[in-house]
């Protein structure tokens, strides 16, 4: 059973013609259900601030328009993954597993991403010999 996680979201998008990705968070969850509750904390609190409530007090009028109906709709999604129970099952068999969990939706410019591993995945790998070869 693996029982230490590291946890990340990004936002990736392309800023002079390369991929540039921005850090909105980590955390080395000490349990499975805290890396669990951690993403699930990140996805929403990205969802509520990538869809605020137009009456926001924060908001000038006019200055959140609709987007056309082809736009995914990332905080849906977000929110989506959040509340599908099968997924987050899934999401945690995986890490249990020692896998490393990638979740990752993505609109017209950016793409947001929740990733978790194992800590003691990560040490095991780090325990593989390197590949040594002959220099000339």
């Amino acid at each position: 059973m693996h029982d230490e996680f590291l946890c990340h979201v990004t936002a990736y998008g392309v800023c002079d013609g390369r991929r540039i990705g921005v850090p909105l968070g980590t955390y080395r969850a000490p349990t499975l259900a805290l890396a669990l509750w951690w993403l699930r904390d990140r996805a929403s609190w990205m969802a509520e601030r990538l869809d605020p409530r137009p009456e926001s007090e924060h908001f000038p009028a006019g200055a959140l328009v609709p987007v056309a109906a082809t736009v995914p709709d990332v905080p849906a999604l977000l929110r989506a993954w959040c509340a599908d129970m099968a997924r987050q099952d899934l999401v945690a068999d995986e890490l249990a597993g020692g896998r490393l969990v990638r979740i990752a939706v993505s609109d017209e410019t950016t793409e947001y991403e929740l990733l978790a591993e194992s800590v003691d995945a990560l040490r095991m790998q780090r325990m593989v010999p390197a590949l040594v070869l002959p220099v000339g």
